[in-house]
């Protein structure tokens, strides 16, 4: 062949490979560091990507995929769609405005007390963006040169990328407005010409071509948004005829989107071939033969090791046809959504880590393809061995395969799935069990996991703490915990899950099948990042998991203790989950392991057991014509877990951060006896289906946005439960922040909980 294949990344992860950027941020709100530090730390892990990326063999390398926070609020930022409550005018926008959107202000850093922007899930992943607010009398401009100054950076340090924009029609749909009659993509010819002027610039500094992702092709859309599309593209191609667009797409297959994708005038499109295998004959069948194809052939959102000989297989005649010239290799989507180095593991069981590629490794992956592709499969015969022999060893090796959970599987029966009774005859039985107040009051589970916490797990990892002194650490810290609930007046109360790590990683790790790393490390939102547990293979419970501390915390109080337990689907959505099974089938396995613990649970005395199902809603199918095929088995999933207990036993879930209104007959067919959810940012929004569906069951809508060091007023909560109370009986109603406390200081909880206690209270007085 004439030249090289290009391998591209369309993204990398911006934590850095031992969270220095979280270490960073977290400094500078701590008020520890100044901006010149963090902008500092900023420009040695975008410098560090550039060169990690050059040395694993990738050739178009991505600017402005680095992020303080989140792309989306990035966006934002750059076309001024700034709200007026941060205080911003004109200008350039701070650091302290930037913060105040993606966390509540208090008043300093140049805004004004302020609460958050809502924050929800990017599409189908456990990434958090911050949702664009936008009004009728929205103005665009140009506030922020972010992403040219990031392009310019890596000119200066010696490297030619290509800058990535999100889409303006993407941007628009992720919006929200107040004003729900309007629709914000009719904002979008105000918001054109920003665009068009970062374009420009990017030209002007020399780029030749630009990646603008908009995945909002992959879900279903109308005919006004494709018309936007078509407006858009040929809007920038008729002001810059000579940049050159990657548009990328992911998530998914274009389908009944793929004659509007193909129509666009870009030079290149993106197709992720790992959640849309099916849909690369279509595209070569239709696509015009000067159209570059960025192929998304290697995983961005799981750690497998590739086929790459099957790869080779499907890709050859595809190069053969339309060149390399044409063709790109890349990951499916960003490598955001990967950790960044397989080589940082020292302890992962040595099978295991043979059977993995995280994000340098993915990138190696890319490069052995492009050179077989462009040299011949003789040119990288040892890593195609290697790669063939590490996915014939997973698939026959016992560590994966466990025929009891088979035969156990096999043996469930429908009636497993259904609790006793129907929900008004246990609500009954339980309000003479509790005789709990109008307004009920709880948290979600965790309570902060101050420093000395960390600290002490990290000395009893290290054996500087013996298993004696940290478990009496674990309780004094647990004790002390149920004191203050107590004495803050809550009705049902929690032990704090000091002794755990991670909602999933902690059960991950007393569960067959699972594997941990030191270092895998994701982002989730701002200096937030998970571990999330690698599911390697069939599951089981070997011993109970939490009901000794169960049964200690409930020892030190007579007030209802809730049970903790984190849910089969959000262990499977928060998990790197094996793709050599159907999820509906992992997901059933974790389900039946849950179950027991609930069993145990029960058996020891735990009046009320809460399943948090915080991930069902992101696990969704992005096209609605799959969503009921994903629902019947989760739901299943959770009523296996959950349905075994006698009526007497109060089953609680949670879900957060999410839009449940188009499922609320699915989250009502869990047949919780109580769901707790986030409203808090959403004002009550997400309570809007209640209207017309008439909810059979309890549910404490989140009143305190933990996810802001904000403290909110009672005034502040009792408003929005009285919003709750328009949509819900008082009798339904429970009272309860809308996420766990983990991440917050005690400096902030104790106020807010006492604040909440006090909007309850008051709503009480008032029935």
């Amino acid at each position: 062949m004439s030249s090289s294949i290009k391998i591209a990344s369309l993204g990398t992860p911006r934590i850095g490979p031992r969270r220095e950027l979280k270490t960073a941020l977290e400094a500078y709100w701590a008020h520890k560091i100044g901006e010149k530090e963090l902008r500092e730390t900023a420009a040695r892990l975008r410098a560090d990507n550039w060169a990690r990326q050059k040395a694993a063999g990738v050739t178009v390398i991505p600017s402005n995929d680095f992020s303080f926070y989140d792309q989306v609020l990035d966006t934002s930022v750059m076309v001024g769609a700034i709200p007026e409550v941060y205080g911003w005018k004109t200008g350039g926008v701070t650091l302290g405005t930037y913060f105040a959107m993606a966390r509540g202000a208090h008043g300093e850093g140049g805004a004004g007390s302020a609460p958050a922007q809502e924050m929800t899930k990017w599409f189908d992943t456990n990434y958090h963006y911050m949702v664009p607010e936008f009004s009728a009398e929205q103005r665009f401009t140009l506030a922020s040169l972010k992403a040219v100054d990031e392009y310019r950076e890596a000119q200066h340090l010696g490297y030619e990328t290509r800058p990535v924009l999100l889409g303006p029609v993407t941007f628009l749909k992720l919006g929200k407005s107040k004003d729900p009659s309007l629709d914000p993509l009719t904002l979008l010819d105000a918001l054109l010409p920003v665009y068009l002027d970062v374009l420009r610039r990017f030209a002007a500094n020399g780029a030749e071509w630009v990646q603008i992702d908009e995945p909002c092709l992959v879900l279903d859309l109308d005919d006004a948004t494709r018309d936007a599309l078509r407006k858009t593209y040929r809007r920038f191609a008729d002001a810059l005829p000579s940049l050159k667009i990657m548009l990328a797409t992911y998530f998914g297959a274009l389908g009944d989107n793929l004659d509007t994708a193909l129509s666009l005038p870009v030079a290149g499109l993106h197709l992720d071939l790992v959640r849309g295998s099916g849909q690369l004959d279509d595209v070569l069948a239709k696509a015009p033969r000067g159209l570059v194809l960025s192929l998304g052939v290697i995983d961005g959102r799981n750690v497998w090791r590739a086929d790459i000989t099957a790869i080779l297989d499907r890709l050859e005649p595809v190069v053969a046809k339309r060149g390399t010239d044409h063709v790109q290799l890349a990951p499916s989507c960003s490598l955001l959504h990967t950790p960044v180095d397989l080589e940082l593991e020292r302890d992962l069981d040595v099978d295991v880590k043979s059977w993995l590629a995280f994000g340098v490794q993915k990138m190696g992956e890319l490069s052995t393809l492009g050179r077989a592709l462009s040299e011949g499969r003789a040119s990288v015969a040892p890593a195609l061995e290697a790669a063939s022999a590490a996915l014939a060893a997973r698939r026959a090796s016992p560590k994966v395969h466990n025929a009891a959970v088979s035969q156990r599987l096999a043996a469930v029966t429908p009636e497993m799935a259904l609790r006793r009774s129907p929900y008004p005859e246990r609500a009954a039985l339980q309000r003479r069990r509790f005789g709990l107040p109008l307004f009920p009051t709880t948290t979600i589970g965790s309570f902060p996991q101050t420093a000395e916490v960390r600290k002490a797990r990290a000395a009893h990892a290290k054996g500087a703490l013996t298993d004696a002194e940290y478990d009496a650490f674990l309780r004094e810290e647990t004790t002390r915990t149920i004191r203050w609930q107590e004495e803050v007046g809550l009705d049902v109360l929690v032990h704090g899950e000091f002794e755990r790590n991670d909602m999933v990683q902690y059960f991950g790790e007393k569960l067959s099948g699972f594997a941990f790393t030191k270092n895998g490390w994701v982002q989730s939102y701002g200096s937030r990042c998970v571990r999330p547990p690698i599911l390697y293979g069939d599951v089981s419970r070997p011993e109970p998991m939490t009901v000794g501390w169960w049964l200690y915390a409930q020892s030190q109080t007579d007030r209802p203790m809730k049970g903790m337990l984190t849910g089969p689907v959000t262990i499977l959505n928060w998990s790197f989950v094996r793709d050599d099974v159907p999820r509906s089938v992992a997901c059933r396995q974790i389900a039946l392991a849950i179950r027991d613990e609930v069993a145990d649970l029960e058996k020891a005395g735990a009046p009320m057991i809460q399943i948090d199902e915080a991930a069902l809603r992101e696990g969704l199918p992005l096209r609605r014509a799959d969503w009921q095929t994903y629902l019947d088995w989760a739901i299943t999933s959770f009523r296996l877990a959950s349905s075994g207990v006698a009526n007497e036993t109060q089953i609680h879930t949670h879900m957060c951060y999410s839009e449940f209104n188009d499922i609320i007959d699915a989250i009502a067919a869990m047949d919780a006896d109580v769901i707790s959810i986030e409203t808090s940012r959403s004002k009550m929004e997400l309570l809007d289906a209640f209207k017309s569906f008439k909810y059979p069951n309890e549910i404490g809508p989140g009143v305190y946005d933990i996810h802001s060091p904000r403290v909110p007023a009672v005034e502040e909560m009792t408003t929005l439960l009285r919003l709750a109370r328009e949509r819900l009986a008082d009798g339904q109603l429970w009272v309860n922040p809308d996420c766990g406390l983990k991440t917050r200081r005690w400096e902030e909880v104790r106020p807010a909980i006492a604040n909440m206690v006090a909007a309850a209270k008051a709503l009480r007085a008032d029935s």
